[in-house]
Order: structure tokens, then sequence, then C-alpha cells
């Protein structure tokens, strides 16, 4: 998807007629529901009547530009792509270009991979040539059809505005045939490189219709190619603050062992956002640095998928996955690094029924994950909290660590890659159960994702059969409103989901498996987890393709509010009024579903058990 496409000639009437604004702007409105800010159209002002004037005066008038083009299941944009014919091999050919208007720029304490400029003030900025660099190989990783084409794909990051001198501490960054940087004081070395990629006597619809034509393969499931991740050094492809988070970290633990210091890193994101692809990222590359590094998360379930599918016939890597209570009595900076996912999930205290009475001090476990590495990492959502006693937020984790007299480094993801990429769907979804202002709005169908209601849990399960069986992952979770029984002696599950006429048994709640029904842990990954109807503590911290939620009775609307109810609701945690007062309750019911409904990649599928709430959904999505 882009915001606009244009030969390069047309591109640069459009500006001068001062309608190329007004015509992204609307188009932005349309696919995302949201307007750009005063950044992006000063960007758009100031950059793109460049770029389409350097095209003309290179001949090049005739070559298609999209510009503001969406990557595939992410949100994240490249400026511009040009789209044309290569002047040799006469295939199509494509240049992505990543315009910044800095006047200068310098590297970030002599790392070549992070740079710092005045106007941005002391903090850390991805190199624009890690930035498009990332870009080319995230499209041939998701772009199927573009794999054999790899030497056809390249990517510039043209800095208009400067001159050698002022980006100088830049070059230190090796150049490619296919990734290069280029400044205004050198336009025609820009226009020499593109004539290299691009017939200045070809015209570029047909090579921009072929790459709006690709369709987006699979994406790269984060636990399908943990093994790879660790094992083989497969490496995650990682775009903008996801890169500067893993370099960040990278850079603390180097300055840590120089230095004999000690920093925090926060990273913050919702689903989707990469918290996990750079956690495995992270794990991978300091375990091969030879870091004494661990991994940990306060979710069983994630821990053990990423144990038996990361840690797959080997034990080492198993024993890299742990979790938030097992640093009671760790060594202080006895590690290098604690990857600290999920962090969302820290409790107040380590202590639980099997803890020995000589721990059993109170400690906050926030203070042991801190204490036990020179640079523990804390990746976190706080709209994922959904249990009582769950307290890891910024300000927790920030306050305590200053009160320590540490430093603190905080990055926000702020791109979606999961829900198809659709900053649409996370904002309806944040809407629609009223955890930011506005109100519920109508879904407005957008390519790359889907929503639907459906009117029976069955007609739900039949639509999530038809997508399985055309070899997409699907799975159906709900909230917590029934029973949760044991296995009949037998093996066989019960089925305790029932609504009408129609039941199905929870996923199984041990680490064991039972007449071929997969464990706990395992439900989200494995095939054989279809069939079961999952909760939030299976499906929390992992995706699927095709995502069913089963809004149940404690959850409910009326008139023009959500109601929660506690009787409705069979979660152990919540059953005390006094431990989970009213307020919190509702809030963290919520957060349930908020959860639940952010599972997909491709689409999802809504049913509620409640008929008010039911036409409610039925009235926003058409």
């Amino acid at each position: 998807m882009v915001l606009l496409r244009q030969s390069a000639t047309g591109l640069r009437s459009l500006f001068e007629s001062q309608s190329a604004v007004e015509q992204m702007v609307g188009r932005m409105l349309a696919t995302t529901g949201r307007r750009p800010s005063a950044g992006e159209v000063r960007s758009w002002n100031g950059s793109l009547p460049t770029l389409a004037s350097d095209l003309i005066s290179a001949g090049l008038g005739g070559i298609e530009v999209l510009v503001e083009h969406q990557l595939p299941l992410t949100s994240r944009r490249v400026d511009a792509i040009l789209a044309g014919q290569h002047p040799v091999t006469g295939s199509a050919s494509y240049v992505l270009v990543e315009l910044k208007q800095w006047s200068g720029a310098d590297l970030f304490e002599d790392d070549p991979a992070l740079v710092m400029i005045d106007a941005y003030g002391p903090r850390a900025i991805l190199h624009p040539m890690d930035q498009v660099s990332g870009y080319r190989d995230y499209l041939l990783d998701f772009l199927p059809g573009l794999e054999s084409d790899g030497e056809s794909v390249a990517a510039v990051a043209y800095l208009h505005n400067a001159t050698e001198r002022s980006v100088a501490d830049l070059r230190q960054r090796p150049a490619s045939n296919q990734v290069r940087m280029f400044t205004g004081e050198r336009k025609s070395d820009f226009r020499d490189f593109l004539l290299t990629k691009l017939d200045p006597d070809v015209p570029g619809v047909d090579a921009a219709d072929r790459f709006l034509g690709l369709s987006p393969g699979p994406s790269k499931q984060l636990l399908a190619v943990a093994a790879a991740e660790l094992r083989d050094r497969e490496q995650f492809v990682l775009l903008d603050e996801q890169r500067v988070a893993y370099e960040l970290v990278l850079h603390e633990v180097e300055r840590a062992r120089a230095a004999d210091s000690k920093s925090v890193v926060i990273v913050t994101g919702g689903p989707g956002t990469g918290k996990s692809v750079i956690a495995l990222s992270l794990l991978g590359e300091l375990a091969r640095q030879g870091r004494t590094v661990l991994h940990a998360t306060g979710s069983r379930s994630f821990t053990q998928t990423l144990r038996n599918v990361a840690g797959r016939g080997s034990t080492r890597v198993k024993s890299l996955f742990k979790y938030f209570n097992s640093f009671m009595d760790a060594e202080r900076n006895g590690l290098d690094v604690l990857i600290l996912d999920e962090a969302h999930r820290i409790r107040e205290t380590s202590v639980n029924r099997y803890t020995k009475a000589a721990l059993r001090t109170g400690r906050p476990q926030v203070d042991e994950l801190i204490a036990a590495a020179r640079v523990p990492v804390f990746l976190l959502d706080e709209n994922q909290v959904v249990r009582p006693g769950e307290l890891g937020t910024v300000e927790e984790i920030s306050a305590f660590a200053i009160a320590l007299g540490l430093p603190v480094h905080r990055i926000s993801l702020d791109d979606q890659f999961r829900c198809g990429g659709s900053e649409a769907y996370i904002r309806w979804v944040q809407r629609l159960l009223a955890l930011v202002e506005g109100g519920p709005l109508p879904w407005l169908a957008e390519d790359g994702f889907a929503v639907s209601v459906a009117d029976t849990p069955a007609e739900m399960e039949v639509m999530l059969v038809s997508k399985r069986d055309g070899g997409f992952g699907a799975r159906m979770t709900a909230g917590y409103c029934w029973r949760w029984s044991d296995p009949r002696k037998d093996g066989t599950l019960v089925d305790d989901v029932v609504i009408g006429g129609w039941s199905r048994p929870w996923n199984l709640r041990g680490d064991r498996a039972i007449g071929g029904v997969p464990p706990a842990p395992l439900w989200a990954s494995d095939p054989a987890g279809f069939g079961q109807v999952g909760c939030v503590y299976t499906a929390q911290g992992f995706e699927y393709d095709w995502n069913g939620v089963i809004i149940g009775p404690d959850l409910v609307w009326r008139k023009d509010r959500w109601v929660a109810v506690r009787g409705e609701n069979k979660d152990p945690d919540f059953r005390s009024g006094s431990r989970v007062p009213d307020e919190e309750f509702d809030r963290l019911v919520r957060n349930v579903y908020k959860v639940l409904l952010t599972r997909g990649m491709i689409g999802t599928v809504i049913h509620s058990c409640d008929a008010e709430t039911q036409a409610f959904l039925r009235g926003l999505v058409a």
C-alpha cells in the first residue's frame, strides 16, 4: 500500500500545484484512520520535491515513484521506492530511498551503527544506511517474488541537505553495490548510481504494477525460527527502533565491560511491535559473543515453548530460558545481560508456596532482576497486565533503577508487526475496549487485515477450519468464564466451554501431552492445539494467522459502556473482591480481551455470548 504513486514528472507537478500533500493526507486518513503529524507533512514538503527534481535531472522522469510504501505485515513505511527497468538485465529494478533532511550528523559515542543529530538531542538514532538496508532485507524476506531478484533491489539513504564534511563520521559504515549513502553535495553521484539501476528510456509503470501485485509470503513466525536464530545464526530483520534497541543493548554491554558500569534498558511497545524478536536476536548474538546472558519471562507457556522449539535437542540452549523468580539468590552482577521478555508480568515478589524459608524476605522481584546483571533489559507492554499482583510498568522499573543511582535508557517501539501491521486495527481494539479515549468506532475494512463477527461459535469454528485447511495457522480463545475440568481417566477432555448447542474443551492445563493433545505451553504453537479453546494465559505472547475470540459474559455492553461482571468470571485470581477491587477487576478484564483480540496476523473473528453485546459488535463490523 502506498500513499501516492506517480511518475517522477507527475510527482513534481503535484507538488508545484500543491495538491500532493492533500492527496497523501486523504489516503492516510482512509487507510490508517489518522492524519499525518505536522512533522510528517514538513518532511514530505522538504524532501519529495527535491527527489523528483533530481530524478528528472537524471533523465528518469518516467520511472514510477511509490511514496510512503507500507512494508508487508508492519506499519513501517519506506519514504520512496523507485520502480523501473534495469539497464543491463532488462528485468524489473527497484531502488528504496530513505530521505533525510539532516544538515549534519555524528556517530553516537563512536558506534558505527548509531548516530546523533543536534535536532534530536543526545540520543541514539539508527544509521540511515542500516535503516534503509533493513527495509531492503525485510522486503526480500516478506515478498517471495523478489527473492530471486535480490540484485535488482537496491537501497540508498539520501541526505540531500548535508555536505560530505558534515556527515564525514557516517562514512565509517561501509557501502556496497546495493546499499549506498549520498549527500546533497554529491547529487551527481546519486544520479549516476540511479542510472546503473534504472533505464531512463523505459517507463516504470510495468515494474511498479509487478511490485504492487506481489503477494506477501507467510511471516517468519517467532517460534518457528527460534532454533535457527540461536543455533544457525539466522538473524531476524530488525527495523528502525527495533534495531536501535538491539544496537543500544550491545553498546551498553560493551560499555559495562570496559568501564565496569551498570545500566538499565527498557523497551516498550504494544502487541506485535517486535519485543520478542529483539529479545531472541540479542540472546543469539550475545551468546555467540561469549557473554553471560539469560532470557527470562513470567509466562510458563512462553518459556516452555521457547525451550522446546528454540532449544530442541540442545540442553545448553534450553538452559538459557528462565523464569522471573529464578534470581532470588543470584550473584549480584553475575550476568552480563538479563533479557526480561513480557516484563509486564513482573510480580511484587518472587515468593510462592515452594520458596525456601530463607528466601522469604519480601524483597521486590524487580530488585532481584536488576541486581542479577550488568545490563538488565526489560521488554514490556503496560496494557498487557492481566493478573492482580503484576506491576511491570515503566514507572515502577524506572523509579527503582533511579533510586539505585542507575542510568535508564528507554526505547519505544511504535510500529505494528502483528495484526498485519494494521495501526487502524490496534487503535480500533483500544477504543472498543475503552483503553484509550474516543469511544468505539465502526471497523472500516482495510487491506492487509480482516475483522468479522460470527453469529455463533460454531460459525466461527467453521471459518477457522477453512483457514486452517488452507494452510494458515488458526486458534480460538475465550474469556475465563467456564469451569476448567481435569481430563477424564481415559485421557479425553471435558467440553467445559458450552454455548448453546456448541461445546469444546479448554486447552490442557499441565505440562504433559495427553491423547495427542499438546500440553498447555505448546497449545499456541503445536498444530494439534486446534480444537481446544485457549485462554489468556496460553495465548499471551504468541501469534497465529487467524484469531477467533469468544467474549464471555464477564464483559458485556450495556447502553453506552462496558460492564465487567465478576460473578461470570471463573479465574481463581479474580474471586476475592478484597484482593481485586471492582475498579481493578474491570481494567484487568478489558486488558485480557485486548490481549486475546490482538493475537492474529491476518484476521480476527469475534463472537459474544451476550445478545446485547453481540448486537453492538454487529453494528460496528459490517
